[in-house]
């Protein structure tokens, strides 16, 4: 059963939220996680294509954007795989979702990581979502970061 995770961002900067993303990929990369970023749009895809670059200076985040056949090859896909629509694959087990609502294809996925700026609006769509895990039975954790 896939295990979901609500990351409760109390800083209001910006980039917060997509530095939390990249740190999250980051960490589920190298404890050997295949991780796909579910994005709203294709600008967010690309906007996050190029903060996993160089958010950290020092280390490499091997990733890649769905659909850039160039970049991406369906025979070797990156452990991290940026999109705004459904993972075209089932290897990736974790799965960090920007979406307002719950994708329909989360229980494909062992973790689901869902974050929450601090905009009410934001917390108001977590809440439902959480209501939706919660009555479906998924084991929910709460991180304040």
């Amino acid at each position: 059963m896939t295990r979901i995770d609500f990351y409760l961002l109390q800083n209001p900067e910006p980039d917060g939220k997509k530095q939390l993303i990249c740190k999250l990929a980051d960490k589920a990369y190298r404890l050997g996680h295949q991780v796909y970023i579910l994005t709203t749009s294709e600008e967010e895809a690309r906007q996050l294509d190029d903060l996993l670059w160089v958010f950290n200076p020092g280390s490499f985040v091997p990733h890649g954007l769905l659909g850039e056949p160039d970049k991406v090859r369906l025979t070797a896909l990156p452990p991290i795989l940026i999109g705004h629509q459904e993972s075209p694959d089932t290897r990736y087990n974790v799965l960090i979702s920007l979406w307002r609502e719950v994708p329909g294809f989360f229980s494909r996925f062992e973790r689901l990581v869902e974050l929450v700026g601090h905009e009410e609006e934001e917390k108001q769509r977590a809440r439902a979502k959480f209501r939706f895990y919660r009555d479906r039975g998924y084991p929910l954790e709460t991180h304040n970061m």
